[in-house]
């Protein structure tokens, strides 16, 4: 039931006969919860990992709903084309129109921090002040025209906070752009954006299964900005010490409770215009009350430490998600 893909990868799948579940990704840890899932609920199902692979775009792909977890950050384990490739096969999925999660159009949010901030504004959503450059004399010029005297840097094509740094000038900046500790970005593109300083240091994570909200789960920026959810990003940074109270730890990732503002509706009308249909939308609230979304992330993964203190189990959901989906092919393909 668990099988990557062969080395001539598709080749036995378009041969099937029976609709399962397929998911595809690039990274097994951020799977295995989803698999267990699967088979509490007894769904068929096939795992297809896209790091490489080979694809006959004459033949038709099998029936099934396909369920993309391409991450971003695939190029931080040496999986630099992933998403080059799982693009190629969600455009012959769709071609033969598939039932497809998260499809292109999530694949090309995921993969640029632009693309997210011109759906999110298109949408009216408010995203902080941001400047893309290539190059980096550019990107000095960026955070010069940008004009305040903090600033963040972060990759176009990112994941787990990657590039992310605080500036609190330009000499600084340059000196880190210039120094063998600078990390180029892997599309070339690098944002200069504004720093929204909170009230307490924190984010809210808000996820949504089916394009409708699930939970939100704040999250803890006091020890950084590497803020991936998953258990195999979290396993050493669970718990912070709480200043001059060192016996008490506090959870780095906590599911809030009667929590649904406002602004839920307009995330939700966001993922429906763009055809997602699984999504974590990240967002930061300044000391005005102005709410900032800043990041959308299409391979979200949750934290089984906090769903276990809340009692809201999200893969246990997602696949329950799936397998209605597939339920709902079945009479259809009969």
């Amino acid at each position: 039931m668990n099988s990557a893909l062969p080395a001539q990868p598709l080749r036995a799948a378009m041969n099937a006969s029976t609709p399962k579940v397929y998911v595809l990704h690039e990274h097994d840890e951020w799977t295995s919860h989803l698999q267990v899932r699967l088979e509490e609920l007894g769904v068929p199902y096939e795992m297809w990992h896209l790091d490489q692979g080979l694809l006959d775009l004459s033949k038709a792909p099998p029936e099934g709903v396909f369920y993309s977890r391409i991450s971003a950050s695939s190029h931080t384990r040496d999986h630099r084309y992933a998403p080059e490739f799982t693009e190629s096969v969600l455009a012959w999925l769709e071609r033969h129109g598939r039932v497809v999660i998260n499809g292109s159009r999530a694949l090309r949010l995921e993969v640029s921090k632009v693309n997210q901030y011109m759906a999110l504004n298109e949408a009216g959503i408010a995203t902080p002040r941001t400047l893309a450059a290539v190059g980096r004399d550019n990107v000095v010029e960026a955070a010069r025209q940008l004009g305040m005297d903090s600033f963040i840097t972060k990759h176009n094509r990112a994941g787990k906070g990657q590039g992310v740094q605080l500036f609190h000038s330009i000499a600084a900046l340059e000196d880190y752009l210039y120094s063998p500790a600078y990390d180029a970005p892997v599309d070339g593109t690098t944002l200069i954006q504004q720093y929204i300083k909170a009230p307490t240091p924190h984010i809210i994570r808000h996820e949504f299964i089916g394009g409708k909200f699930l939970y939100a789960v704040k999250i803890d920026t006091s020890e950084g900005f590497e803020l991936c959810p998953a258990d195999a990003c979290s396993i050493d940074t669970m718990f912070c010490p709480v200043e001059g109270q060192p016996e008490e730890p506090k959870a780095k990732f906590e599911i809030l409770t009667d929590y649904h503002p406002e602004f839920i509706d307009q995330y939700e009308a966001f993922l429906q215009a763009n055809n997602i249909q699984v999504a974590g939308i990240e967002a930061i609230e300044d000391d005005a009350g102005q709410i900032y979304a800043y990041d959308v992330n299409t391979n979200t993964n949750y934290n089984s430490d906090a769903e276990a203190v809340a009692e809201r189990y999200a893969m246990l959901q997602l696949a329950q998600y799936l397998a209605a989906e597939l339920e709902a092919l079945a009479p259809v393909k009969a």
